[in-house]
Formats: C-alpha cells, sequence, structure tokens
C-alpha cells in the first residue's frame, strides 16, 4: 500500500499515514492512540502575549508523555515550565516555576480501517502542585471527545469538543484542524479553535503551522496562533519522539 504522510496532530495510526501519531502542534487531540508497549514524549516552546504585550508569557519546555498500555488506551502526563511577566497599574509583576501537573488518559471509541472515522475520549486530571502565583488552588478538569476523517489520500479533518473546569471556571471548548500532506515529509493545518466560559465569554483564535517528519518516529513542528476576537498572540516550536516497545520483556 502507499504510504501517505499526513504530518499534523490529528493524524491517523493507518498505514495511510504518518508513522507516529502526536498530540502536538495544533490544539486539537488526535483521535488515535500511541502504539501498545511505546513510550511518546512529547516537547515544545511557546512565546505568548496577551492584551498588546502587557501579558508576556513563556512555556517552555511543555512535556507531555504517552504511554500505550493497550492497543486503544493510554496514559498521560503533563508538566511545564511558566516564566511569566504582566504589567497593572504601572507595576511590572514577574513569576515563573513548573505549572499546576496534569495526568490523565486517551481510549480510543471508534478505528476501524474499513471506515474513514475514528473516535476517543481523553480526559485529564489537573492537580494543583505548582506554587501560589501558577496554581489553579483546587482539582480541575480537561475532556476532549476527538473525531477526525479522511477526506482523501493528501487531506484529513480532526476536531474536538470538550468540557474544562479550570480554577473554578467551566468552559465548553471547541477546535476544528484541516490537515493537508505536502510531500513525504512535510504537511501543514489550519485551525479555528476556542471556547465559551461561564459568564458568556465567547473566545476565538486560529493557528497554523507546519510539520516535518524526521524519522518514522521523530517529528518536528512550527506553529503561529493569534486570537480573533482577543489580543493574543502565540508562536511554537517542538518535536515529538516514540520509542517503541518501551519496557517490553525481551
Amino acid at each position: 500500500m502507499k504510504r501517505i504522510l499526513l504530518i499534523v496532530a490529528f493524524t491517523f495510526s493507518t498505514q495511510l499515514f504518518s508513522q507516529i501519531v502526536t498530540d502536538r502542534p495544533d490544539q486539537t487531540e488526535a483521535s488515535s492512540t500511541v502504539p501498545k508497549g511505546s513510550f511518546q514524549i512529547e516537547m515544545g516552546l511557546v512565546s505568548q502575549d496577551f492584551d498588546k504585550a502587557t501579558i508576556k508569557s513563556f512555556q517552555g519546555p511543555s512535556t507531555l508523555i504517552r504511554y500505550g498500555l493497550s492497543d486503544n488506551f493510554e496514559l498521560r502526563l503533563f508538566n511545564q515550565y511558566e516564566s511569566n511577566k504582566a504589567k497593572y497599574s504601572g507595576t511590572d509583576l514577574k513569576y515563573s516555576g513548573l505549572s499546576d501537573i496534569e495526568v490523565g488518559f486517551k481510549l480510543q471509541l471508534l478505528k476501524k480501517e474499513s471506515v474513514n472515522t475514528e473516535i476517543a475520549l481523553m480526559s485529564h486530571a489537573i492537580l494543583p502542585t505548582a506554587k501560589d502565583a501558577l496554581t489553579n488552588m483546587k482539582v480541575g478538569t480537561i475532556n476532549k471527545l476527538s473525531i477526525s476523517h479522511v477526506l482523501s489520500d493528501k487531506i484529513g479533518v480532526g476536531y474536538n469538543i470538550g468540557y474544562d473546569y479550570v480554577g473554578e471556571i467551566s468552559s465548553l471548548t471547541y477546535s476544528l484542524a484541516l490537515g493537508v500532506s505536502l510531500s513525504d515529509k512535510f504537511g501543514c493545518y489550519i485551525e479555528p479553535y476556542g471556547s465559551l466560559s461561564e459568564g458568556g465569554f465567547f473566545e476565538s483564535n486560529f493557528d497554523f503551522g507546519v510539520t516535518y517528519l524526521a524519522k518514522d518516529n521523530l517529528q518536528f513542528d512550527i506553529s503561529y496562533g493569534t486570537g480573533l476576537n482577543n489580543n493574543m498572540h502565540y508562536f511554537s516550536t517542538g518535536f515529538s519522539w516514540n520509542i517503541p516497545q518501551f519496557l517490553k520483556k525481551k
């Protein structure tokens, strides 16, 4: 079978597409889990600013660790270092350190080679482990239903619908990513995403990015995002590395 690569974060784990399934660089979680017994590291750097640069944030390395416990279930651990600067009433505030730890899982609900649709459920618990300036103080949760479709041998679409409860604030989230295979090594995507928070505030954003598959188990990425109804901008770069058959008994 001819191998066509769609190297984006919602990459399908079938022979039609890339050998590595990643959850970066876009906001849309993949509809596939990592292979059973494999260990995957996804790391990145993010430079972000809000409200015409009155708030600046640098996050990195952000680290997502994924382990395939079975053919359709993976365990997940996420944490990142943050450095933030803000200006309030003429006062400069600076704070940095590790963020709250997230632990969770992803369960693949549908995966059949005879159809062009995959579905997965992802859930994270946010544990208040960071210091005061960076913590949400209480346990929170992030949940997403991820769905993806193969449109052709070079085009795919993935979308998420989610519910978050972070720092006593609940919100509904969405994302829709369209990915295109440019070659056996390069892929690109465009993606609108956002949230509807408690109180009725609707946030709408847009991002795009490029990925490069250096090896079957190593992918690099670069992306840029901006707010559509808010003053947000970010730039990100990173990589994803899968270690096949990690901890497998010989």
